[in-house]
Protein backbone atom coordinates (compact mmCIF):
# COMPACT_ATOMS: atom_id res chain seq x y z
CA UNK A 1 0.00 0.00 0.00
CA UNK A 2 1.17 3.43 -0.80
CA UNK A 3 1.03 6.43 1.44
CA UNK A 4 -1.92 7.71 -0.59
CA UNK A 5 -3.82 4.43 0.01
CA UNK A 6 -3.19 4.70 3.78
CA UNK A 7 -4.55 8.24 3.85
CA UNK A 8 -7.62 7.14 1.86
CA UNK A 9 -8.26 4.19 4.20
CA UNK A 10 -7.95 6.46 7.24
CA UNK A 11 -10.34 8.97 5.66
CA UNK A 12 -12.95 6.26 5.01
CA UNK A 13 -12.59 4.87 8.57
CA UNK A 14 -12.86 8.36 10.07
CA UNK A 15 -15.98 9.13 7.99
CA UNK A 16 -17.68 5.88 9.12
CA UNK A 17 -16.79 6.56 12.74
CA UNK A 18 -18.10 10.14 12.66
CA UNK A 19 -21.36 9.03 11.04
CA UNK A 20 -21.85 6.22 13.59
CA UNK A 21 -21.33 8.37 16.71
CA UNK A 22 -24.70 10.21 16.43
CA UNK A 23 -26.49 6.88 16.05
CA UNK A 24 -24.93 5.50 19.23
CA UNK A 25 -25.65 8.67 21.19
CA UNK A 26 -29.42 8.53 20.74
CA UNK A 27 -31.28 8.37 24.07
CA UNK A 28 -33.03 5.14 24.99
CA UNK A 29 -36.34 5.60 26.77
CA UNK A 30 -37.49 2.33 28.37
CA UNK A 31 -41.22 1.67 28.56
CA UNK A 32 -42.84 2.68 31.87
CA UNK A 33 -42.88 0.02 34.56
CA UNK A 34 -46.27 -1.62 34.99
CA UNK A 35 -47.69 -0.07 31.85
CA UNK A 36 -50.09 -2.97 31.46
CA UNK A 37 -53.55 -2.00 32.66
CA UNK A 38 -55.57 -4.23 34.96
CA UNK A 39 -54.93 -7.71 36.18
CA UNK A 40 -53.45 -9.10 39.35
CA UNK A 41 -49.76 -8.40 39.86
CA UNK A 42 -48.11 -9.46 43.10
CA UNK A 43 -44.66 -8.30 44.10
CA UNK A 44 -42.88 -5.41 45.73
CA UNK A 45 -44.30 -2.28 44.05
CA UNK A 46 -43.15 0.10 46.77
CA UNK A 47 -42.60 0.60 50.47
CA UNK A 48 -43.11 3.40 52.93
CA UNK A 49 -42.06 4.63 56.34
CA UNK A 50 -44.29 6.81 58.47
CA UNK A 51 -44.42 8.48 61.84
CA UNK A 52 -47.44 9.77 63.68
CA UNK A 53 -49.51 9.91 66.82
CA UNK A 54 -52.34 7.90 68.35
CA UNK A 55 -54.97 10.43 69.43
CA UNK A 56 -56.99 8.03 71.54
CA UNK A 57 -56.30 7.35 75.19
CA UNK A 58 -52.60 7.58 75.99
CA UNK A 59 -51.49 9.63 72.97
CA UNK A 60 -48.57 7.46 71.91
CA UNK A 61 -46.01 8.25 69.23
CA UNK A 62 -46.36 5.69 66.44
CA UNK A 63 -43.68 4.49 63.99
CA UNK A 64 -44.53 2.19 61.11
CA UNK A 65 -43.73 0.78 57.74
CA UNK A 66 -45.79 -0.49 54.82
CA UNK A 67 -45.21 -2.55 51.71
CA UNK A 68 -47.15 -2.13 48.47
CA UNK A 69 -47.36 -5.87 47.80
CA UNK A 70 -49.23 -5.81 44.50
CA UNK A 71 -52.46 -5.02 42.75
CA UNK A 72 -55.59 -7.14 42.64
CA UNK A 73 -57.89 -7.17 39.57
CA UNK A 74 -56.97 -3.57 38.68
CA UNK A 75 -53.82 -1.48 39.15
CA UNK A 76 -55.69 0.75 41.63
CA UNK A 77 -56.70 -1.90 44.19
CA UNK A 78 -53.56 -2.59 46.22
CA UNK A 79 -52.62 -5.18 48.81
CA UNK A 80 -50.75 -3.47 51.65
CA UNK A 81 -49.27 -5.23 54.68
CA UNK A 82 -47.88 -2.99 57.41
CA UNK A 83 -46.35 -3.07 60.87
CA UNK A 84 -46.18 -0.39 63.54
CA UNK A 85 -45.12 0.21 67.09
CA UNK A 86 -46.56 2.72 69.57
CA UNK A 87 -44.10 4.09 72.09
CA UNK A 88 -44.10 6.55 75.01
CA UNK A 89 -47.00 7.31 77.37
CA UNK A 90 -47.72 3.80 78.65
CA UNK A 91 -46.97 0.27 77.53
CA UNK A 92 -45.57 -0.12 74.02
CA UNK A 93 -48.15 -1.34 71.51
CA UNK A 94 -47.61 -3.42 68.37
CA UNK A 95 -49.77 -4.04 65.31
CA UNK A 96 -49.38 -5.97 62.08
CA UNK A 97 -52.03 -5.22 59.46
CA UNK A 98 -53.16 -6.53 56.08
CA UNK A 99 -55.24 -4.00 54.15
CA UNK A 100 -56.77 -3.51 50.73
CA UNK A 101 -56.37 0.09 49.54
CA UNK A 102 -58.16 1.63 46.56
CA UNK A 103 -56.21 4.45 44.87
CA UNK A 104 -58.49 7.00 43.17
CA UNK A 105 -55.78 8.15 40.73
CA UNK A 106 -52.91 6.55 38.83
CA UNK A 107 -49.41 6.46 40.33
CA UNK A 108 -48.06 9.13 37.96
CA UNK A 109 -50.53 11.82 39.14
CA UNK A 110 -49.28 14.67 41.36
CA UNK A 111 -51.79 13.79 44.12
CA UNK A 112 -53.14 10.28 44.72
CA UNK A 113 -55.99 9.99 47.24
CA UNK A 114 -56.82 6.53 48.60
CA UNK A 115 -59.05 4.68 51.04
CA UNK A 116 -59.30 1.13 52.25
CA UNK A 117 -59.64 -1.27 55.11
CA UNK A 118 -58.39 -4.48 56.58
CA UNK A 119 -57.56 -6.41 59.71
CA UNK A 120 -54.74 -6.17 62.24
CA UNK A 121 -53.27 -8.41 64.88
CA UNK A 122 -52.45 -6.07 67.77
CA UNK A 123 -50.84 -6.43 71.15
CA UNK A 124 -48.91 -4.58 73.80
CA UNK A 125 -45.99 -5.05 76.17
CA UNK A 126 -46.65 -7.97 78.57
CA UNK A 127 -49.35 -9.29 76.24
CA UNK A 128 -48.97 -12.79 77.71
CA UNK A 129 -50.55 -11.75 81.01
CA UNK A 130 -53.63 -10.20 79.31
CA UNK A 131 -56.36 -12.67 78.32
CA UNK A 132 -57.61 -10.35 75.54
CA UNK A 133 -54.21 -10.00 73.95
CA UNK A 134 -53.40 -10.21 71.11
CA UNK A 135 -56.52 -8.76 69.59
CA UNK A 136 -57.90 -8.81 66.06
CA UNK A 137 -58.82 -5.28 64.97
CA UNK A 138 -60.81 -3.96 62.03
CA UNK A 139 -59.04 -1.01 60.35
CA UNK A 140 -60.12 1.84 58.07
CA UNK A 141 -57.56 3.96 56.22
CA UNK A 142 -57.94 7.27 54.36
CA UNK A 143 -55.06 9.28 52.96
CA UNK A 144 -53.29 10.79 50.03
CA UNK A 145 -49.83 10.86 48.50
CA UNK A 146 -48.21 13.98 47.04
CA UNK A 147 -45.48 13.62 44.43
CA UNK A 148 -42.02 14.42 45.75
CA UNK A 149 -39.90 12.84 42.99
CA UNK A 150 -40.71 10.37 40.21
CA UNK A 151 -40.15 7.45 42.59
CA UNK A 152 -41.04 9.00 46.00
CA UNK A 153 -44.21 10.51 47.41
CA UNK A 154 -45.05 12.23 50.69
CA UNK A 155 -48.07 10.75 52.43
CA UNK A 156 -50.61 11.98 54.93
CA UNK A 157 -52.85 9.25 56.35
CA UNK A 158 -55.61 8.78 58.90
CA UNK A 159 -55.83 5.26 60.29
CA UNK A 160 -58.83 4.20 62.38
CA UNK A 161 -58.00 0.95 64.15
CA UNK A 162 -60.02 -1.43 66.34
CA UNK A 163 -63.35 -0.16 64.96
CA UNK A 164 -62.41 3.52 65.60
CA UNK A 165 -61.13 2.96 69.16
CA UNK A 166 -57.59 3.94 68.08
CA UNK A 167 -57.27 6.97 65.81
CA UNK A 168 -53.86 7.56 64.28
CA UNK A 169 -52.56 10.30 62.02
CA UNK A 170 -49.36 9.65 60.02
CA UNK A 171 -46.93 11.59 57.89
CA UNK A 172 -44.37 9.69 55.84
CA UNK A 173 -42.46 9.00 52.68
CA UNK A 174 -43.29 6.17 50.31
CA UNK A 175 -41.50 4.81 47.26
CA UNK A 176 -43.36 4.36 44.03
CA UNK A 177 -42.59 2.77 40.71
CA UNK A 178 -40.82 5.23 38.40
CA UNK A 179 -42.65 6.78 35.47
Amino acid sequence: MTRRDHVGAWAVALTILLRAVPLGAQAFHPPPVGSQAGGTKLGLLGFGLRVGADFSGQGQAVLGGTIDAGSLFTDRLRLRPSAEIGILNGANTYAGSLELVYRFAADHNAVVPYTGGGVALAGHAECGSDSGCPGVWVNVVVGFEVRYRSTFNWLLEYHAMDAFRHNRLYVGLTSRRGN
